[in-house]
């Protein structure tokens, strides 16, 4: 099954970053989110990855091409320009379509050009930007036993303040900035049928607006309702604390054994 990703977008508030880099190659623990994400696909079995590029897409495409030989070992042979490589440091067995979208696609228009690359079978599809903890094969069991042609994941948004309980005057709990316990918002981690792409029109068209629009009045889109992890990064804070998270151990979308 093949997992889409849209890479496209500028990522204008983390510009302290995304000046010179797409916002999916912003690093957490020293990788950029994007390996992030394509991680925990893979660990669940998903590992045929579609990534619609945009924004200084080049560099994604960069990364990639010379992932192999800039995190193994080597032995190059100056003479003669041959390299070797050696043992298993970066052995990943990914099959990746980098696809160029445009500058200015909308994320649907970005959606509707991964069409020829999916095939006319059930696929996935999530944003570059945001990391969760979602049991992926639980989610692909789910979109299945309700056939409908779309499923989100719904998930609890990051509060921006401390929460507090309080019984009386006395406040009994403190969390910093938890996610909330109420309200869901759309958590992207979508699967899909293939006949959603004809609920998008062109370059021009915003996934979010009239295809989902259209497909909920349908009553062809159902949420999958995770409760657990689930975080963004549209900005600097957001960055700052997924890289907390993962310098302390506890990064909860770190499903995989070995970094």
């Amino acid at each position: 099954m093949k997992v889409g990703i849209l890479a496209g977008g500028v990522g204008s508030r983390l510009s302290e970053e995304t000046v010179v880099k797409p916002k999916p190659m912003v690093e957490i623990g020293g990788r950029p989110i994007l390996w992030h994400i394509m991680r925990h696909y893979a660990t669940h079995g998903f590992n045929e990855f579609s990534v619609a590029l945009g924004y200084k897409g080049e560099y994604i495409k960069k990364y990639f091409v010379d992932y192999s030989s800039l995190t193994g070992s080597l032995s190059v042979d100056m003479g003669s320009g041959g390299v070797e490589r050696h043992g298993d440091q970066a052995a990943l067995d990914w099959k990746i379509d980098l696809i160029e979208t445009g500058i200015s696609t909308n994320t649907g228009g970005r959606i509707k050009r991964l069409q020829e690359f999916m095939g006319n079978e059930t696929f996935m599809l999530t944003w570059g930007d945001g990391v969760s903890d979602i049991d992926l094969t639980k989610l692909l069991a789910f979109h299945r036993s309700h056939g409908k042609l779309a499923t989100l994941t719904a998930v609890h948004p990051a509060a921006r303040f401390g929460q507090l309980e309080i019984v009386g005057d006395q406040i009994t709990e403190f969390s910093e900035k938890p996610q909330t316990k109420q309200g869901w918002i759309n958590g992207a981690f979508f699967v899909l049928e293939p006949a959603i792409f004809d609920y998008i029109e062109g370059d021009d068209t915003a996934w979010d607006y009239g295809p989902m629009v259209q497909l909920a009045k349908e009553g062809q889109l159902m949420a999958y309702k995770h409760e657990g992890f689930w975080q963004c990064m549209d900005t600097l804070r957001e960055k700052n604390l997924l890289n907390e998270l993962w310098d302390s151990g506890k990064a909860p979308w770190k499903t995989w054994a070995n970094k």
